[in-house]
């Protein structure tokens, strides 16, 4: 009864009270990290409203620019699904592509083919090197983008001249075509970048940034200017926000896989986010050093302390280790009642000799008995734990 209440005092499962207190920072760190999601998701998702939307008064919109449009002559039509930008070529016709790495490439090359050699003029904002290749064969994008907003034209193109310095800077281009007009330069890369139509009259106009089309930029720098000339080069200015309803998405012919259709960003995020657990791993670890002693979460018997180390040593019949500390402790406790001392127990020459002298009769092979070779089989082992404690006896006895 004594030994069960003691156990059930000392027991070692964790209260609520002590959960809690462990798990309160990791709980707070999560809610902290879930409102600081959502509220960056609030933000995003107001500040992206309509973006590149000529509808779109916001900021973040295109209005005024199609505003212009409208003054000059040029009707605008936005088109949400590649079928409908698809059967808008012609020769009267711009193109404008505000999200061209939101295709997949199945429809960048049906994009491409449908305005090549059609005599109109496509305008990729932004496009990446998810998508630049396909819709402008020859054309590569740099991996860096450019570090200043405001560039000059730097480039005999009429349109960019007339505009002057104007905010480019984004995605920046280089280009096989010996006659492409590469403009306003970041490093020696064009953040503009005009590809003429071999098979007709027609070109492709890759652009780095979406700064010059929308509302809060426009009346910046040349933003108006350069935005007007590529756009107002003809009547008809279809505007292709892709949508992702769009079912030319959904072709069995592109599919792609779950990491596929991540943003890099998330990846990135992914990466550092495992970079961090690891350090904190590392910082968390337990560190290499003395042992230190700790007390038991519970009163535990040395009787039953020595049976479970005996059944250890039994499943992994290392007999060997059970006899050198059967013969250790005998040892220890021999040396003081023959007066040796325990510094020198393990000794054989000096523990052997005043253990003869304290020995009634001949007896039997102390060395063997305390310095032998571990015994061979469990019976053994169980035998020389008798010949000790007969020993020990034999010692003791007065």
């Amino acid at each position: 009864m004594t030994t069960e209440a003691t156990l059930t005092s000392t027991s070692a499962s964790p209260t609520a009270r002590q959960v809690w207190t462990r798990a309160r920072g990791i709980a707070l760190a999560l809610v902290v990290l879930l409102a600081g999601a959502v509220a960056i998701a609030v933000v995003r998702s107001d500040a992206r409203h309509g973006e590149l939307d000529p509808r779109s008064a916001d900021p973040g919109g295109s209005r005024a620019v199609a505003e212009l449009l409208a003054d000059r002559g040029v009707d605008t039509r936005v088109v949400t699904t590649l079928d409908e930008a698809a059967t808008a070529a012609g020769p009267d016709t711009t193109l404008l592509v505000a999200a061209p790495d939101l295709l997949t490439p199945a429809q960048q090359t049906r994009l491409h083919s449908a305005f090549a050699g059609s005599g109109s003029r496509t305008v990729l904002v932004a496009s990446g090197s998810a998508s630049v290749e396909r819709l402008a064969p020859g054309v590569t994008a740099d991996p860096a983008t450019s570090l200043d907003s405001t560039l000059a034209p730097d480039c005999a193109l009429p349109a960019a001249r007339r505009a002057g310095t104007a905010d480019t800077g984004g995605v920046r281009y280089t280009t096989t075509h010996l006659g492409a007009d590469a403009c306003y330069p970041s490093e020696r890369l064009a953040t503009l970048l005009r590809l003429p139509d071999e098979k007709g009259n027609g070109d492709t106009v890759a652009l780095g940034a979406p700064d010059i089309l929308l509302n809060d930029r426009l009346d910046e720098q040349g933003n108006a200017s350069l935005a007007l000339q590529l756009l107002g080069s003809r009547p008809h200015l279809v505007w292709y926000l892709p949508s992702l309803s769009d079912t030319s998405a959904n072709s069995t012919d592109d599919e792609r896989s779950f990491f596929d259709l991540l943003p890099s960003g998330w990846l990135w995020g992914t990466l550092q986010l495992f970079v961090a657990a690891a350090l904190a791993a590392l910082w968390r670890a337990r560190r290499l050093g003395p042992l230190v002693p700790e007390k038991l979460p519970v009163a535990i018997r040395a009787s039953e302390t020595a049976e479970g180390r005996a059944r250890l040593y039994r499943k992994t019949d290392a007999r060997d280790r059970a006899a050198d500390a059967l013969r250790s402790t005998t040892r220890t406790r021999l040396a003081p009642l023959v007066g040796v001392p325990v510094t020198q127990a393990h000794t054989p020459e000096a523990l052997l000799p005043a253990l003869s002298a304290h020995l009634h009769g001949a007896g039997q092979d102390q060395h063997a008995l305390l310095f032998g070779p571990p015994p061979s089989d469990d019976a053994a082992l169980i035998a020389l734990a008798d010949r000790l404690d007969a020993l020990e006896r034999e010692v003791r006895r007065p």
